[in-house]
């Protein structure tokens, strides 16, 4: 299966192009994407790395798209770029939450909460049951709730994974299994992409959305106008 991964929920964005089956996983490249020029880049660049490889994008089997959380307007950007090749070429998408990858990343079985900076002092926080060899996680909860709420949840040996310093510096003393990670980009987006592909865990263009979690500020400051 030949897949076409991306990942534009941060500041740093990227392309992955990887082949691989329920055993085997092969990347044959990956590209960066510069914040704030997603728009631009996304299909130019996946036409250089299928060209690259003497490929066309009626080769590809399927897509594998970070549906969030994580900034907004990046998210629109890839998942719109997605839909739309999906769409022409008819072919499936999986979406697989930051959260998610970050869960799966960690590498210990069992539950795990995964931790993303939201910002004004909350937390974007993914409770998992992971499965690190078939690269699944199964989602307990998915939320945004404040620093020290969350912090008020943790029992002693609790396994914690986050890719945010800050978020390192708060649990410390906190008796928790604590380890700061790499956040997971384009590749790890791929991997797992591949397996849920298998599965037959997919959506259809139409259906692509984004897990923001958080609404947008255009959303929250305009609900007293509404409602008003």
């Amino acid at each position: 299966m030949l897949i076409l991964a991306i990942d534009t929920s941060w500041k740093h964005g990227g392309l992955a192009l990887a082949r691989g089956d329920a055993h085997s996983f092969e990347l044959l490249e990956t590209t960066p994407l510069e914040g704030g020029t997603f728009s631009a880049q996304l299909v130019p660049q996946a036409a250089r790395l299928l060209a690259k490889h003497s490929l066309t994008k009626a080769d590809l089997d399927g897509f594998a798209a970070a549906s969030g959380p994580g900034s907004f307007t990046g998210l629109r950007v890839g998942l719109s770029a997605i839909k739309a090749l999906a769409e022409v070429l008819q072919k499936p998408i999986a979406t697989v939450s930051v959260l998610e990858a970050l869960a799966i990343s960690c590498g210990l079985p069992g539950r795990v909460r995964a931790l993303l900076d939201a910002g004004r002092g909350e937390l974007y926080v993914g409770e998992y049951e992971a499965n690190v060899e078939t690269l699944h996680a199964t989602s307990l909860r998915e939320a945004l709730i404040t620093r020290e709420e969350f912090r008020a949840t943790l029992s002693p040996g609790d396994s914690v994974a986050t890719p945010e310093q800050s978020i390192s510096d708060l649990l410390k003393g906190s008796g928790v299994r604590l380890m700061t990670l790499p956040r997971p980009g384009a590749e790890l987006i791929a991997r797992i992409g591949i397996q849920k592909l298998l599965a037959g865990q997919t959506v259809s263009p139409e259906a692509l959305d984004a897990n923001y979690i958080r609404r947008s500020d255009a959303e929250i400051f305009s609900l007293p106008k509404i409602r008003g």
